[in-house]
């Protein structure tokens, strides 16, 4: 073999069709990623390969995009046959993908914590330098969130807790994920979290866990608004207080209602039997009763006892029905009175370990705005970019327009009008800046309703 055929043959052993997961590995080792995934305990035994060289695989083929676990041995360039990229990320060399799935299903909870665990201390420098530069830049942090469909197989069975749910414009089987971006001036947006929930989960029942996990991957929050929450306490605590005072008034309504109904029953039971006792009487001595005589006025008490007794029944079951009404009710404006109570005392505690309080713009989709969603998300600080989730609030606002309503173009193909600081009838516990938005595609109209709350940052609100 002459020297040409040798360097051409060296050549050939170090070509990859996966440069970019060379530099990737290189960037890892060098950031010291791949010698924290190395060193998390984990208990399965080494053959060949040891588990956490499996788990860099595992990220490995996720960076490169492989849809199936199969294609790190299957797909047209197997990366389990790529000595340079192995070599790139520390390693002798990738197992078969089978073996990487046995090491899947072998990790426990505790070692997936401490991979997540280490994978967040490598990226959490990158989080914070970006906060900062965000702060000093705009003065606030800007936070997307979102619940995006991520389908597997229609037919599989072996993804677990996958069911069914709407993913884009379709039912399928598959996960919803819950994630958090932060706005980074440097990269355009730095994910924080992805958490996988069943498929048929809903967009409302995750906001306050998009922003708990916002805060938890970031660290800072801004300053909670408790002097919002002491009002809405003190209006509930008077609402418990009626409901209180209606309560005792029916309780005492029915207590009078079974008073009456008990003394009706002593009555029956006594005029009847004095009728008893002068039928037998006038039998006796063959005397017929007059229409005045003691015997006609026992007959006739018992006839108003038996027509009382019903009326009075009726009165005891409409006085039980109203009690448990309003038992109903002090049980609801009770039960609400003591979450806010908890909830006040927790933002305070909040603010009290907050000392540098920061500003934040949470951005969310409709599926995310209902009623109480905003109101929270108001309470704990947060400037809020969103879209109206009921259809009864596009309603409420085309109402409100008149033939001198204002149309401020903001597109080829849409205008906009909109009003400041309102409840849209109570559609809102706050007072928002809400903008109708209004399309025109050919001869199809639709409409959108923007809603804010915060600085007013743009003069079309």
């Amino acid at each position: 073999m002459d020297k040409q055929e040798t360097a051409n043959n060296e050549v050939q052993g170090t070509l990859t069709q996966h440069a970019m997961l060379v530099a990737w590995g290189l960037y890892a080792q060098h950031l010291g990623l791949v010698e924290r995934i190395e060193q998390v305990d984990m208990k399965q035994k080494t053959r060949q390969h040891k588990p956490q060289s499996k788990v860099l695989e595992f990220l490995v083929a996720i960076l490169a995009g492989l849809p199936h676990l199969q294609d790190i041995s299957r797909s047209a360039h197997p990366l389990d046959q790529d000595q340079m990229v192995a070599e790139a990320w520390g390693q002798r060399g990738w197992a078969d993908y089978s073996g990487v799935s046995r090491t899947l299903q072998q990790v426990s909870n505790q070692e997936v914590e401490a991979i997540v665990a280490e994978l967040n201390a490598i990226s959490q420098p990158f989080i914070a330098s970006e906060m900062a530069l965000a702060l000093q830049k705009q003065g606030r942090l800007v936070y997307d969130g979102d619940l995006t469909g991520r389908p597997v197989s229609d037919s599989s069975t072996t993804y677990p807790e996958a069911t069914f749910g709407y993913m884009g414009d379709e039912v399928s089987l598959g996960y919803q994920a819950a994630v958090v971006s932060l706005e980074s001036p440097t990269y355009g947006r730095l994910w924080l979290s992805n958490q996988l929930y069943p498929g048929d989960t809903v967009s409302v029942t995750q906001a306050q866990a998009l922003v708990k996990a916002a805060e938890a991957r970031t660290g800072v929050r801004p300053r909670r608004r408790t002097e919002l929450v002491a009002m809405r306490l003190g209006a509930a605590e008077k609402i418990a207080t009626s409901a209180d005072e209606r309560y005792a008034a029916s309780a005492e309504q029915l207590k009078m209602a079974q008073q009456q109904q008990r003394e009706s029953n002593l009555l029956l039971r006594e005029w009847r039997q004095e009728q008893q006792t002068l039928e037998a009487s006038y039998a006796q001595r063959g005397q017929r009763s007059t229409a005045h005589d003691k015997l006609a006025q026992a007959r006739r008490k018992v006839t108003t006892y038996e027509q009382r007794l019903p009326r009075q029944a009726e009165a005891v079951a409409v006085a039980e029905r109203r009690l448990k009404r309003h038992a109903l009710d002090f049980d609801q404006a009770f039960a609400e009175v003591e979450r806010l109570r908890t909830h006040l005392a927790q933002l305070a505690q909040d603010n009290a370990r907050n000392p540098q309080p920061i500003k934040a713009i949470f951005r969310l989709d409709s599926g995310f705005a209902s009623r109480e969603n905003i109101a929270w998300l108001i309470e704990m600080g947060y400037e809020i970019y969103s879209k109206a989730r009921s259809t009864h609030v596009q309603q409420a606002l085309a109402a409100l327009l008149t033939p001198e309503s204002l149309w401020v173009p903001v597109g080829a193909n849409a205008t906009l009008t909109a009003w400041a600081e309102t409840t849209v009838n109570e559609a809102f516990l706050y007072p928002l800046d809400v903008a109708l938005a209004r399309y025109q595609t050919g001869e199809t109209v639709r409409h959108a309703v923007f809603l804010h709350y915060g600085e007013i940052r743009s003069p079309a609100i």
